[in-house]
């Protein structure tokens, strides 16, 4: 049952994609003005806990707001304010040497077609796929980066006004409350709360603990990569903590950049980059993950592998990223459906 409905939700989010061209207009338009407010709640939902907390230690909620909100964008202000200069250098030197990757990935097609010169026909075509494959991934990782790097400097004004909105959705958190209690049918209150005390159970501390997580390992990364004097330190860093977002899959993206960068420096380089992404490994799958993030879904990995099969087809990279929300949405409705007609 589990798994059909599942079935059928990916089947409808593929028939809409499908028909994106009829309603895309619309959406763009609809996007400018709700992204800001998602990207608000998300990080509010993330705070609000927090705040509570220290609130029920005694301190005035206004206090807490204030002390948290401005910890939370003072610290994310520092580190862009402190980081971006780095990244932005970092990203020069990149562009500068282009050419030289280039050359290199053609001196390695040469030598490969060479090898396989005396191969059968069958094997030298999966090689040129292989190639071809390669070649269209990079494509599509450059022009989507490029496209994201133009969207966020064009919705400048647009992000500027995030931590205004999420100041007001933690100050006025409790009213905001009241009214969606008022606005919503008596007949659905209890059912709506309580499926929403079962999502937030499955799902708020799952996200909370991913984005500790991934931050830790970002900036683990790119502190392991600075000391064993790797080039892009922190480009490459920021790549594995935010890849990691991915389960099973991300650790493979996030470490294919950093061993393709050593790669063009020396052999000793390539082994000493495997080895601080495997201790990177270890420390995220035997330390931050098991005592942060732990079993809160309590998803078996066949369907979360699935999932994010699925969402990749669907949706590409923001698909393997939702993947693992979605499908935890849609078990705690599942469930709750199952329990309310075992109720009845």
């Amino acid at each position: 049952m589990y798994l059909t409905t599942l079935l059928l939700v990916f089947l409808c989010v593929y028939l809409l994609l499908k028909l994106a061209p009829i309603w895309e207009p619309i959406i763009n338009v609809l996007t400018v003005l709700i992204v800001p407010f998602l990207i608000a709640s998300l990080i509010t939902y993330l705070l609000h806990p927090i705040v509570e907390k220290i609130h029920k230690e005694g301190l005035p909620r206004g206090v807490a707001v204030l002390l948290i909100y401005l910890l939370f964008f003072g610290g994310t202000g520092y580190a862009i304010v402190k980081g971006i200069p780095h990244i932005v250098k970092q990203s020069q030197e990149l562009m500068e040497n282009v050419p030289m990757f280039i050359d290199m990935y053609r001196d390695a097609v040469h030598h490969t077609y060479d090898f396989t010169a005396n191969l059968p026909p069958a094997l030298q075509e999966k090689v040129d796929q292989s190639f071809q494959d390669a070649e269209d991934a990079v494509n599509r990782t450059l022009t989507l980066a490029i496209e994201l790097a133009k969207k966020l400097l064009s919705s400048f004004f647009i992000i500027m006004i995030i931590p205004f909105i999420v100041f007001y959705l933690l100050k006025d958190f409790e009213d905001l409350k009241k009214i969606a209690w008022k606005v919503t049918p008596p007949k659905w209150r209890k059912p709506g709360r309580n499926l929403l005390i079962r999502i937030d159970e499955s799902l708020g501390n799952y996200i909370r603990g991913q984005f500790f997580v991934i931050s830790v390992l970002g900036v683990l990364a790119a502190l392991g990569f600075w000391l064993i004097k790797l080039p892009y330190a922190i480009l490459l860093g920021i790549i594995v903590g935010v890849t990691d977002i991915i389960p099973y899959f991300g650790p493979f993206l996030g470490a294919a950049p950093a061993l393709l960068i050593a790669s063009t420096v020396s052999v000793k380089m390539t082994m000493i980059t495997i080895i601080v992404i495997v201790v990177l490994q270890f420390i995220e799958s035997n330390i931050l993950s098991p005592y942060i993030v732990g079993k809160s879904l309590h998803i078996h990995p066949v369907v979360i592998i699935f999932g994010l099969l699925a969402g990749g087809e669907i949706a590409g990279v923001i698909g393997l990223i939702l993947a693992v929300p979605v499908l935890a949405v849609l078990k705690a409705l599942i469930l709750y459906r199952n329990e309310d007609e075992r109720s009845n």
